[in-house]
């Protein structure tokens, strides 16, 4: 299939396409675990869902919502910053590692917080939150120096 856009043309582009698309699939990964987990265990919190209704998710499933609501946290507004740094014709060479530190940054950081490690849990936050700084610097730069 060929179509009129080509990734080498915009690496900056492609890697912001590349990024949205792990980081989705980790939210993704998070949200359908809970619900695995949540089955597992056999609660449910809606009635028609055919398990023990609860108010309360058990700890698992608490810590995988947990999980997926930090990550939503961050991972949102990174990809608003980024589309506006791909729009501005934010260059490749400070995009792609921005992007990667952050995707890195968030896949550990969702790893370590399902499995209860600190300081690495910390760490990993730390770091994607510097991304998103770094990633907010890039944009100012850009319109201040346009």
């Amino acid at each position: 299939m060929k179509t009129s856009f080509e990734a080498s043309a915009n690496p900056a582009f492609f890697a912001y396409v590349v990024t949205c698309l792990v980081l989705s699939l980790n939210l993704l990964m998070l949200w359908v675990s809970s619900g695995a987990t949540r089955a597992k265990v056999g609660v449910a919190i809606n009635p028609e869902d055919g398990a023990s209704v609860t108010d309360l998710d058990p700890p698992a499933v608490a810590r995988f919502l947990r999980a997926h609501r930090n990550a939503e946290a961050t991972i949102y507004p990174f990809l608003l910053l980024g589309l506006v740094y791909i729009l501005a014709g934010g260059r490749a060479g400070v995009a792609i590692p921005i992007f990667a530190i952050f995707v890195v940054a968030r896949i550990t950081h969702s790893i370590v917080y399902l499995r209860a490690m600190q300081p690495c849990r910390t760490i990993a936050f730390a770091a994607s939150l510097l991304a998103i700084i770094a990633l907010m610097a890039a944009v100012l730069h850009d319109l201040l120096s346009a």
